[in-house]
């Protein structure tokens, strides 16, 4: 119990770094000592088809909602490590969002419903306690996962997307993301800023959960259960960028389809 009140006093006390801004570095292109070429024909370097999808732009938000900034394709531009404010500020956003309040408000909802935690009761009193402790849980896991044991194991937190190779490839590597991470260096390492983060999270729930519902075997249950939600939740991570890349292209292939069909001497004739 003391451990846990340590754990949760150290994610309350870093809460006052996240105002610290970041530092960017500028980056400047080498000069290119090729052969002149014409300003108006430029020469396209050849890129592997494999890394069309590699680059597909990451949304910030996964279907206009769900948050997704702690995502980032493999590529060398996004190897540069993050600062311990950046990765504060990456939790903070994590729990801050609004996405995350009206989440916590539809799971408060759905146990209340299901009389889950059965010791809270029913009643407007019972709800609100189901949800304050749903906000509590998300503000501790987010600190814990993003901020305050990857500044102490040195490690990213971040979702790095390979986006290249097979599609089975890529399932594994985006299921194998929930144990293995990515030290400030770039070495992969045991993923243990989520793994025990999320167990210290549901340990600190402990102290405010009623006394009846506090079981170990809850906890267990609990923490086996976010993992499986967490190799969902990468597949999203992974995969969501190909989708926004195949809409794109499809909705510029259809109007390119309707202006052609618009200047075509048969739809012309017809329109006669």
């Amino acid at each position: 119990m003391k451990k846990c009140s340590i754990n949760c006093a150290a994610s309350l006390a870093f809460v006052a770094l996240l105002c610290l801004a970041g530092s960017v570095r500028a980056q400047e292109m080498p000069d290119n000592p090729g052969p002149k070429v014409v300003a108006d024909q430029p020469i396209q370097p050849k890129v592997d088809p494999q890394d069309r999808d590699a680059n597909d732009e990451v949304p910030k938000r996964i279907f206009w909602i769900i948050p997704n900034f702690m995502t980032a394709n493999d590529q060398p531009e996004n190897h540069e490590p993050l600062t311990p404010n950046q990765k504060y500020n990456i939790a903070w956003h994590q729990f801050w969002d609004y996405s995350a309040h009206f989440g916590n408000l539809i799971q408060a909802s759905i146990s209340q419903a299901a009389n889950a935690i059965p010791h809270y009761g029913q009643g407007w009193g019972a709800f609100g306690q189901r949800y304050a402790a749903q906000e509590a849980d998300q503000f501790t896991g987010s600190m814990l996962i993003y901020g305050v044991l990857p500044n102490m194991l040195h490690q990213d937190p971040r979702y790095f997307r390979k986006g290249r190779g097979s599609k089975w490839s890529r399932i594994t590597y985006a299921a194998s993301r929930v144990v293995i991470a990515r030290t400030d260096s770039g070495k992969p390492t045991f993923n243990a800023s989520t793994v025990f983060g999320q167990l210290g999270q549901a340990s600190i729930s402990m102290l405010y959960y009623p006394k009846q519902d506090r079981e170990v075997s809850g906890i267990l249950t609990g923490w086996a259960i976010n993992q499986g939600y967490n190799i969902g939740w990468n597949q999203l991570k992974e995969w969501t960028p190909d989708l926004g890349a195949f809409l794109r292209r499809h909705s510029k292939k259809h109007k390119e389809n309707q202006i052609n069909d618009s200047r075509s001497p048969l739809t012309a004739s017809t329109s006669n």
